[in-house]
């Protein structure tokens, strides 16, 4: 019976230290609030604008890029018609988005008015091919697994998009993807190929 009693004073005893650390932790909260911000970091103007080399007005970085069909393609040899350039990447969402879009709302508008390079970042060729066909895609992409290419035009965040006009300059640089960026970019598209 003794024993008994002692274990019930014991959980007695355990029980208020924790309504006391509970009472304390409640206090704490009240009288010391932490302010936190939900943000992301694309929500930061400033940490954007300093992961991006390339704006509009700028001549567009010369490279050349090896393709998922073994060809390799030079910027800078597409010269003479508009060239939508774009980041991605097979693990990001936005990036997704902005492909299945590419297929329908680019490549089927435009045609051959202007060209189209999707490069994917960071990814060796394998796991873009499977991801392509996967996909049902038909347009053919650039690969850029050590991101060389990339960081040309950016230091982070994808997916990037250029539109650059026939002589080379960038006329539109865009970061992420969803209805105002596709819009952005048809504009851009729309006025180059007007020319």
């Amino acid at each position: 019976m003794a024993n008994t009693k002692h274990k019930r004073r014991g959980s007695t005893l355990s029980l208020v230290i924790m309504l006391l650390l509970l009472v304390a932790l409640a206090a704490a909260i009240i009288f010391f609030p932490v302010e936190v911000k939900a943000t992301t970091s694309l929500q930061q103007p400033d940490d954007l604008a300093k992961t991006t080399l390339v704006h509009a007005g700028d001549t567009a970085p010369d490279f050349t890029a090896q393709m998922l069909d073994g060809s390799r393609v030079t910027l800078s040899s597409l010269r003479g018609k508009p060239v939508l350039l774009i980041f991605w990447a097979t693990w990001c969402p936005p990036c997704r988005n902005e492909l299945a879009h590419l297929q329908e709302g680019v490549i089927d508008v435009y045609g051959d008015k202007i060209s189209v390079l999707p490069i994917s970042r960071g990814e060796d060729e394998g796991k873009v091919k499977s991801f392509i066909k996967k996909m049902g895609y038909t347009f053919n992409v650039g690969l850029d697994p050590d991101q060389s290419i990339y960081r040309l035009y950016a230091t982070n965040y994808i997916p990037r998009c250029c539109v650059i006009d026939d002589a080379g300059v960038v006329v539109y640089a865009g970061v992420g993807y969803d209805d105002v960026v596709a819009a952005e970019v048809r504009a851009a598209l729309d006025k180059e190929v007007a020319k």
